[in-house]
């Protein structure tokens, strides 16, 4: 699913305008940014949750070259999801199996 199709689902689901739904989806998407800009946590209840880990600088090595390269900390977006959301996905697969039995 790309970001338009989310923008039609919400169009289709809130009986807005693409226009409208498009909004929606971006102040979504800017909240969470800016929360993790913050290092802030995002926790949707059935969903997931958002947070940032560090990572630690380390000396690299570039592939073209080989030549030694120095990578400087940083933080990197993460998502875990929610049991709810991993029992979802996988009840799918699940009923699937079932059903093929020979």
């Amino acid at each position: 699913m790309t970001k338009a199709d989310l923008v039609e689902e919400v169009s289709r689901a809130i009986a807005a305008s693409r226009k409208d739904a498009e909004l929606v989806v971006e102040n979504v998407f800017d909240a969470i940014v800016q929360a993790l800009r913050s290092d802030e946590k995002i926790e949707i209840r059935g969903f997931g949750s958002f947070r940032t880990r560090r990572r630690r600088g380390r000396i690299g090595r570039n592939p073209k070259t080989g030549a030694r390269v120095e990578v400087p900390p940083k933080r990197i977006p993460y998502f875990k999801p929610s049991k709810e959301l991993k029992e979802l996905v996988n009840a799918g697969q699940a009923a699937g199996r079932a059903g093929d039995s020979g």
